[in-house]
């Protein structure tokens, strides 16, 4: 049941009926009845508001939405008023009158509720801080009638006079009425850039943001006192839904301490953020536009997102980057233009790959170290791969493994490593003047980040601190946190950080545990295939263990980086957040990519030689590489960890879970729901379907997977060119699955204005020059590029690599094993065995120092590490030349910001000279005027001193 408005803003008193009459008809339930009929027969009031996107007077448009729990009395369902706040009225009697839509208070006679102090101190802080709100001039109204049963909803909608004020506090870039022409291209550029267009706008977005503009708008600092500079034609439209939520939630005051919903008065000291944190609020967030799916929905920026670019069906065409940034604002616009640029490079990338990969297919036939390795005339007979269970073996069993080591072990991906180093330098150099063109368009050239505000987690610890000094009758001055107040916080950090890297590198040794183990218990399989497929077996085994337990602890880390993070307490949310990115990649970068890094660099490495092993706790001998190196099973490790990631938790897991939480939250709410059938058959507000939404969590997790994708295809893709290609054929996907779930998932974000992407760019040029490094080391000691290149030039008698396979392999007299170590069946190849080969550059048992490190050994070392300088120093100058030659601000775009620059001096010139034109002409008005004052007689002029006087009375103001 309904107030009458002409009831809604008198008094009880003054209304001529009592509440408690009210309440009572309604408890008999007259009501129950009679109201569906009227409702029925009346206007549905829902649909003058668009269903929530409007206040109750279908004028006021709502600019953000405050979530919190009520308890309902058991006497009675709560009388919902739906009242309009009168900005002057309500801000002089806040404390008086209760918010429009409040419950009214039981009366005498009716038997009181349960007292729960808790609820009662959070109703009293909703109270105060709602007051506060409308005090800073915001108008509200509540609705607590809603489907959603114990949730109450504050609808804020922010004026005209509070949108200018906070605007030009903040110092937002409007649009004026000055116009002018954009350069464009003449001549072969011109005719270039018409047949690029003509041929992409097959893959253009049909939005009318997204078409070229010849025609931009000077921008301006809005300034309520230049208000006639600004387009004001359609105020409604002045403002977008975007920025009013902006302003709503980040709107500064006039000294840049308090936002709107921070304010933080001696009466109050309550802030949004503390508010939610306490669990005063529930939510806070601004409305989505409307529907994006139906037959009869209204037209809207979100309904053409999802058509033009949050559906599978567009992968092909180009991102709506400006739509995007002007419904989800900067922040979140510059992340998915990002992302499309990322992936648009990948493309070369990706193409350069597969020729290199096609090349080593094409050559493997010609590979002469393979041939000797798959030729059984041979007759290599190798050293057992484990003490007693395992025999000898004929190296012509590895010869499928040989083969496909070929594949990615070619002079090819030499090439390619140098190639893909210059492709991060390139896209890092493309991605900055890419931002500044976004900059331009979107009026971030002068922008500044204002400073952060403290967070409500500091403010407190300062307070108590604070307080602890006057308990001890000390002067406090201005407190804030020092190192000492911190250090018990980094101690923690540094212990706990230290404690994740130590349990990553036991899992992988525990990963090498299973390895050797599985690789004996494996050989003695009495099947020849069965002992010919041990290392691939072993390896596919071990490389799917390592990545359910990164995909595990990804999740474990992240948690833990947030705990670490906000025990140290930092002052700002960017402090916060740099701090918590810092842990989280450091944590998840150890995690990804520990177990590759062992393959790389450490496998085969320390085995010793036969006769000599080196063991594990006595009985686990090392693992040996393949006679064909360790490059193809760094392959198999990276691509396997790289598909299963990107497939499991970056698409399953994005997808999965959130359709998960929505459905349990569904269910939640559908037990909760009345059996009403009114309540039922009633449609539900626009922020009631945004509550059932996800909450937004921030870029963080969607630009980590990203950074570690970029180590993926930069680090080890000397090990696997097809890297680029997997990567890309992911991003397409990602793209459109994470529009998909921003546009459909989740509640719509505060927009953020922010004009880079902060501390991953620095991040990823860290991974680029690092991957400058790890490749240098894959192709000088992984791989055996280095090794053939020395036998090529310094041992080969015929310059081919005819015996290069002999010279990499050491002899070893089977009589020199170790007790107990020799193999239980020494016939199983049907012969006798006296020599037996094994990798290593060693002297032979015929020596005078025999198994001691040949001088080969030595030559291939120096050769190796000759290569790491050179290839280092050489890359990175080529990468730095790059970086220098290309300049970061296209030279249209600084002859544009000059033009703004020049254009915008000139708009206030004219403004002056106006003013100054308009002070002579009245001053030419006060002489005249002052010389027919003195024409007029003495007698005329007494009598007349009144008229006189008022010759001079107008204003001087302009």
């Amino acid at each position: 049941m309904r107030v009458n408005k002409k009831y809604s803003c008198l008094p009880a008193e003054e209304k001529g009926i009592h509440i408690i009459n009210i309440r009572a008809i309604e408890d008999i339930g007259y009501d129950q009845h009679e109201s569906t009929l009227l409702n029925s027969l009346s206007k549905n009031p829902d649909a003058d508001c668009k269903y929530g996107l409007y206040f109750r007077d279908g004028k006021r448009k709502v600019d953000y939405i405050l979530v919190y729990h009520y308890k309902k009395s058991s006497a009675g369902r709560t009388l919902v008023r739906r009242v309009h706040h009168n900005d002057s009225g309500a801000r002089s009697a806040k404390q008086d009158q209760p918010l429009p839509g409040k419950g009214v208070q039981l009366e005498m006679g009716e038997s009181e509720p349960h007292v729960d102090y808790h609820e009662d101190d959070k109703r009293f802080r909703r109270e105060e801080y709602e007051g506060n709100l409308v005090e800073a001039g915001l108008e509200l109204e509540r609705d607590e009638d809603t489907k959603i049963h114990g949730i109450g909803f504050v609808k804020i909608h922010a004026p005209w006079n509070v949108l200018c004020r906070e605007a030009e506090f903040l110092k937002l870039k409007m649009p004026t009425k000055k116009m002018y022409q954009i350069n464009q291209t003449h001549g072969l550029l011109k005719k270039i850039n018409s047949v690029i267009q003509k041929i992409t706008e097959p893959i253009q977005p049909k939005v009318a943001e997204h078409k070229p503009q010849t025609v931009k708008r000077l921008s301006y600092p809005f300034s309520r006192e230049k208000q006639h500079l600004f387009d004001l034609s359609d105020r409604d439209s002045f403002f977008d839904s975007k920025t009013r939520s902006t302003i709503v939630r980040k709107g500064e005051g006039r000294k840049k301490e308090t936002t709107l919903l921070n304010k933080r008065r001696k009466c109050g000291k309550y802030g949004i953020t503390s508010l939610l944190a306490n669990g005063v609020y529930s939510a806070a967030y601004p409305l989505h536009d409307g529907d994006y799916e139906g037959e009869n929905v209204e037209p809207n920026d979100r309904k053409l997102l999802c058509e033009e670019w949050a559906s599978y069906g567009v992968f092909y065409k180009y991102q709506p980057i400006d739509l995007v940034r002007k419904y989800f604002g900067e922040k979140i616009g510059l992340y998915f233009a990002w992302l499309g640029v990322y992936t648009q490079m990948l493309i070369p990338a990706s193409i350069v790959g597969i020729i290199v990969f096609l090349y080593g297919c094409a050559t493997v036939d010609e590979n002469i170290p393979s041939m000797e390795m798959c030729d059984q005339r041979n007759n290599i007979t190798m050293c057992p791969l484990c003490d007693r269970t395992c025999s000898y073996w004929k190296m012509s069993s590895a010869c499928a493994t040989a083969r496909a080591s070929h594949l990615f072990d070619n002079p090819a991906t030499v090439f390619f490593s140098v190639f893909m180093a210059l492709w991060a330098a390139t896209f890092m150099e493309h991605w900055k003047r890419k931002q500044m063109r976004l900059n331009y368009r979107w009026d971030l050239t002068g922008f500044e980040e204002e400073e952060d505000h403290p967070r409500a987690e500091y403010e407190a610890k300062v307070l108590e601190k604070s307080l602890r000094k006057e308990h001890k009758h000390k002067e406090t001055d201005k407190e804030k946190l020092t190192w000492k107040d911190r250090f018990p916080a980094y101690l923690t950090n540094f212990v706990g950080i230290i404690f994740m890297v130590g349990l990553t590198f036991a899992i992988v040794f525990g990963v090498i545990i299973y390895r050797i183990s599985t690789a004996a218990a494996l050989a003695i399989s009495s099947t020849p295939s069965g002992r010919s497929s041990v290392r691939v077996t072993v390896t596919a085994t071990a490389v799917i263990i390592n990545l359910v337990v990164i995909i595990i602890l990804d999740e474990v880390y992240g948690c833990i980086a947030r705990w670490l993070t906000q025990i140290e307490v930092p002052k700002t949310d960017k402090n916060f957040e740099e701090r918590l990115i810092f842990k989280a990649f450091l944590l998840k970068f150890v995690n990804a990519y520990t177990p590759i890094f062992y393959v790389a660099f450490f496998k085969g490495r320390f085995v010793g030689r036969p006769g000599d092993y080196v063991y594990i706790f006595h009985s686990f001998r090392m693992e040996e590489c393949a006679p064909g190196g360790c490059l193809m099973e760094l392959c198999i490790q990276l691509s396997i960890i790289m598909l299963g990631k990107q497939l499991i938790q970056n698409n399953l897991f994005e997808i999965g879970i959130p359709k998960m939480k929505k459905f349990i939250r569904y269910m939640k709410l559908k037990r909760r729901r009345s059996l009403d059938h009114e309540e039922h058959m009633k449609k539900k507000q626009r922020y009631e379907v945004d509550y059932n939404l996800e909450p937004f969590a921030g870029l963080t997790p969607e630009y980590m997977e990203m950074i570690i994708q970029f180590g993926f295809v930069t680090l080890f893709v000397a090990s696997f060119p097809l890297a680029p290609l997997f990567a890309l054929l992911n991003n397409i996907i990602e793209i459109r699955l994470d529009a998909k779930k921003f546009v459909t998932e989740l509640r719509r974000p505060v927009a953020v204005r922010a004009k880079d992407i902060g501390i991953w760019y620095n991040i990823l040029r860290g991974i680029g020059k690092l991957a400058v490094i790890i490749n240098a080391f894959v192709i000088s000691f992984t791989s055996d590029f280095i090794p053939r290149l020395v036998y090529l030039y310094m041992y080969s008698e015929n310059g081919t690599m005819h015996g290069f396979v002999n010279h990499t392999l050491s002899s070893f007299n089977v009589s020199d094993f170790q007790a107990g170590t020799a193999p239980n069946d020494p016939m199983d190849l049907g012969y006798e065995v006296q020599i037996c080969r094994y990798k290593d550059y060693r002297e032979p048992p015929w020596s005078e120092n025999k198994y001691d490190i040949s001088k080969d050994f030595w030559a291939v070392l120096a050769a190796r590490l000759a290569f790491v300088i050179v290839f280092q120093n050489l890359v990175m100058f080529m990468s730095d030349f790059v970086d220098w030659i290309i300049p970061d601000i296209p030279k249209d775009i600084s002859q544009q910001i000059h033009k703004e620059k020049v254009l915008m001096v000139e708009v206030f010139m004219r403004e002056e000279q106006g003013k100054l034109q308009m002070l002579e002409t009245w001053k030419d008005k006060d002489k005249k005027k002052g010389e027919n004052c003195n024409n007029h007689s003495p007698r005329l002029s007494r009598s007349h001193s009144g008229s006189l006087s008022s010759c001079h009375s107008y204003p001087l103001d302009v």
